[in-house]
């Protein structure tokens, strides 16, 4: 059977939510959870306007998601996020225990090629990335290029 959705379908839903962060000068990444071909959360980057450093969209999407299932758990579900996850939500990742993460750009800052991140991640969590690279890795370049100005 051919499935109507695919990772770059995904991707682009998780784009779309970058440039709603991109448009409230939050760092552009979007994420979304997909749960049985459905996105079942949306969520971008709100450390700004909640002043939160967690606030992280993985981290907004893991709750959104976790309410809409009911449970604190997303074994079946899948992440799609414009930037490879950060040490702390790969942490939060674990402990959700999706199934599949896939992102868009690699975090190529010193300070996260530093670690093994694989271990971070649940031993069950399949892990694909470089999803819509360019489109996700150019958001982030325009938005940091625009404040350096």
């Amino acid at each position: 059977m051919i499935q109507p959705f695919d990772d770059n379908y995904f991707m682009k839903q998780a784009l779309n939510e970058a440039n709603l962060a991109f448009n409230k000068g939050e760092i552009p990444i979007g994420a979304v959870v997909v749960h049985e071909f459905r996105v079942i959360a949306r969520a971008h980057n709100l450390t700004e306007t909640l002043n939160d450093v967690t606030a992280h969209a993985e981290m907004q999407a893991f709750t959104a998601a976790a309410d809409f299932l009911g449970g604190k758990y997303l074994k079946e579900c899948t992440l799609y996020v414009t930037l490879e996850p950060c040490v702390m939500c790969a942490g939060a990742s674990y402990w959700t225990q999706l199934k599949k993460i896939v992102f868009g750009a690699k975090d190529e800052r010193p300070r996260q090629e530093a670690i093994n991140k694989r271990q971070l991640f649940h031993p069950k969590t399949e892990i694909l990335g470089n999803i819509m690279e360019d489109d996700c890795k150019d958001l982030l370049q325009i938005f940091f290029e625009e404040r350096r100005k």
